[in-house]
């Protein structure tokens, strides 16, 4: 009887034919014992979810409209693992217990931003297009070519990750966590890629300031525009908060699921919450869309012939 473990309600628990996250549910086991130790908040939880599926919805409606197949593609991409991700988190608030429910919220909440993130990569060289390629210090499609490389490599080793952590038995804690680790590589190379991103969109758009006679004139109707003021500025205030979204979730994961931050309900919401930037920023890509269509700008690098730009 040494091997058995007793709980407050008498029950009794064999770890030895049954693992504790198999066989407990909050009837019998203390909240102690589960994978995470606070249970997701019911009406949060839902809000984040009804709104996140309103916005694939529309995404899905305003890709179609506008014809923004690579931009939506990963945008809709990132929404459903959002939308998946709540529902795993919904599961959880009944049976925190639950090895499933408890991958269905990790691992779909972990690699969604990669995909928000290559919506923001293709960005960067229309961006680039538009005001004039010749003040950019790369190629438009270079940007686009670096950082989606990035993002796809980041992608491959947080599904890789999240691959070992599922098919893990859940008594073998050093393979989950060997998954974990290598959704940890893939989350941090993530953010480095993140970090150069800005510094390169900083130094293009100081570059622009700098060189405002060189601005391409065919497009003055687009850049000159208050609509592309906002898109710039939501797309400024996407990345910073997904780079802190990811940063978040890596310190969350190398803590462990067990740590303060990682039980922190207030946190992750909050840290949710900032996705709606982002999002706000992809409906207002997608209807500047039709306007960047008109004048052009998203075109072939072939068709691109670069002014003089004074150093």
């Amino acid at each position: 009887m040494s091997d058995l473990q007793y709980f407050l309600n008498g029950s009794v628990i064999d770890p030895i034919s049954c693992h504790q996250t198999d066989c407990c549910t909050l009837a019998i086991c203390p909240l102690e014992y589960a994978l995470i130790h606070h249970l997701p908040n019911v009406a949060g939880t839902v809000i984040f979810l009804t709104l996140f599926t309103i916005l694939l919805i529309a995404q899905i409606g305003l890709g179609i409209k506008y014809r923004t197949v690579y931009f939506t593609t990963a945008m809709v991409c990132g929404l459903i693992l959002e939308v998946l991700g709540y529902v795993g988190r919904l599961m959880e608030h009944n049976n925190p217990f639950n090895f499933s429910a408890f991958l269905l919220n990790l691992i779909p909440l972990t690699i969604g931003p990669a995909f928000m993130c290559a919506a923001i990569y293709i960005c960067l060289g229309r961006i680039v297009v538009t005001y004039g390629g010749g003040i950019s210090r790369l190629a438009p499609s270079t940007y686009t070519f670096i950082f989606v490389a990035s993002d796809f490599l980041s992608l491959l080793l947080q599904s890789a990750g999240g691959a070992v952590t599922s098919i893990a038995p859940a008594d073998n804690r050093s393979l989950s966590q060997a998954g974990i680790h290598i959704m940890i590589a893939g989350l941090s190379l993530q953010v480095v890629s993140l970090v150069i991103f800005i510094v390169l969109c900083a130094d293009f758009g100081y570059k622009a300031l700098k060189n405002r006679q060189d601005w391409e004139v065919a497009h003055e109707d687009i850049w000159s525009s208050k609509r592309w003021t906002i898109f710039l500025g939501a797309l400024v205030i996407a990345t910073i908060t997904i780079l802190v979204r990811s940063a978040f979730r890596v310190a969350e994961l190398s803590q462990g699921f067990h740590s303060k931050s990682a039980n922190n309900e207030v946190n992750q919401l909050v840290l949710e919450g900032t996705m709606w930037k982002e999002l706000s920023f992809g409906w207002r890509k997608n209807r500047d869309a039709e306007t960047t269509s008109r004048a052009k700008v998203i075109k072939s690098e072939s068709d691109f012939q670069k002014p003089a730009v004074e150093k």
